[in-house]
């Protein structure tokens, strides 16, 4: 009995974790590189997780309708990496901050990777595309590779 417990827990945990989405995606992959929009909004929330972070932005539209975007940026590791806390990202309560992404690829509503977070003072957080940054840096998308 005591070994069928064990075997029953066991499965049990190898399916828990199979429910567990571990895949990792790539920035050009889920967003367009080639756009950009400008967000002005409070941050009304920071997901400070692994694989990435999760900034949550409230903005108003003109409309008076208030939206909240659920903005990607790089992980924590990174993050920490060059000095950037979530109490730094997140700002002053309250404050308004401008936000450039790049809009979500397949047209989904208030998604987008973060670009740059510049906030009242005018100080800002460059975050860009490390994908963006190496095409750009060689002048655009490698060379087919030959068939």
């Amino acid at each position: 009995m005591h070994f069928r417990g064990r075997a029953v827990l066991s499965l049990l945990v190898l399916v828990g974790f199979g429910s567990i989405p571990l895949a990792h995606h790539s920035v050009s992959g889920q967003f367009d590189l080639s756009k950009t929009t400008t967000l002005k909004g409070i941050i009304s929330r920071l997901d400070w997780i692994n694989p990435h972070i999760y900034i949550y932005l409230d903005v108003s539209e003109a409309n008076g309708v208030k939206n909240t975007w659920t903005l990607e940026t790089f992980p924590p590791s990174q993050m920490k990496r060059v000095g950037l806390t979530k109490e730094l990202i997140m700002g002053q309560s309250g404050e308004v901050v401008t936000i450039t992404i790049r809009p979500a690829r397949d047209g989904s509503q208030h998604l987008g990777y973060i670009d740059r977070i510049t906030y009242q003072d005018g100080h800002f957080n460059q975050l860009g595309s490390n994908e963006e940054e190496q095409l750009r840096r060689r002048g655009g998308p490698p060379p087919a590779s030959p068939q």
